[in-house]
């Protein structure tokens, strides 16, 4: 295995976005190339931590990444700017597609089978790009096509997606907001549920009945909009477990409560979701 760290290149002013000098990076984990193995153009996953997008939890990041590796799908986690602005983070995201699928044969993958993370306010991020691979939002500030940028399939992890103040993560979406709070259009726009289409991609979502952080209901609605648009989902909603338990065994944990093994099969299913999509 090959682990490469590269710094995601956006042009912050096209977007109307001051740059003030955040540096987005790209941990690569991918297979060495050898004669005796040959060429297996592996599927990839972009990964997006969750953390409010207030920081990004290492917990959602490479223990994540090595267990998808182990089942020869490559990984990359992308570490986004925090406590921004919407769109930045989402450019930052689809730059890092882009470059993803500039360099498949480098990395040896599929450029039609690149798979989009996240959990919790990660799984805002990857719906965000999920649903907007076509929008001039991300591809005029990129300068790129929408095919550049195209998502094929998305996971998504006890995943922020809509904006009703009522069931949403209300920090995850002031930082969103941040200088425009009052924006009611802004906080519309960004509920995913609403954003959900004919270029949204087959989706895989898990999350727990009684998450007292990120209602189940962000799902709910979710899975409502993609069933009504006719986009082919998987999606496991577990009786308890809470918020934020990562791959929910010992790896991952910071306490006791972070061992679900119930929740845990969530990773054998989207493993065997990830390889037929």
């Amino acid at each position: 295995m090959i682990k490469e760290t590269i710094e995601i290149k956006v042009d912050y002013e096209k977007a109307g976005i001051k740059d003030v000098g955040d540096k987005p990076v790209l941990d690569c984990y991918y297979s060495t190339l050898t004669e005796e193995i040959g060429r297996k153009h592996h599927r990839a996953m972009v990964i997006c931590p969750g953390g409010g997008y207030d920081w990004c939890s290492e917990r959602e990041a490479e223990p994540v990444a090595f267990r998808f590796l182990g089942f020869g799908i490559s990984c990359f986690v992308l570490r986004y700017s925090c406590q921004r602005a919407f769109p930045q983070d989402a450019l930052e995201c689809a730059a890092a597609i882009k470059y993803i699928r500039d360099n498949a044969e480098k990395f040896d993958i599929d450029p039609d089978k690149i798979i989009v993370a996240g959990f919790s306010a990660g799984g805002h991020l990857a719906g965000t790009v999920a649903n907007l691979w076509n929008s001039e939002i991300l591809t005029k500030p990129l300068g790129c096509k929408p095919e550049d940028i195209k998502v094929n399939a998305s996971l998504l992890g006890y995943p922020v997606l809509t904006s009703d103040p009522e069931y949403t993560h209300e920090g995850s979406i002031l930082n969103l907001l941040r200088g425009k709070e009052e924006d009611k259009e802004l906080r519309d726009f960004l509920a995913l549920e609403k954003r959900v289409g004919e270029q949204t991609p087959p989706t895989f979502l898990w999350h727990c009945a009684d998450d007292g952080c990120v209602r189940v209901e962000n799902s709910l609605f979710y899975m409502a909009a993609l069933s009504k648009n006719h986009i082919p989902f998987e999606s496991h909603i577990y009786e308890y477990g809470g918020h934020g338990l990562g791959l929910c065994d010992e790896t991952t944990a910071t306490w006791e409560g972070h061992i679900q093994p119930v929740a845990a099969g969530w990773v054998d299913a989207a493993v065997k979701w990830a390889l037929r999509v």
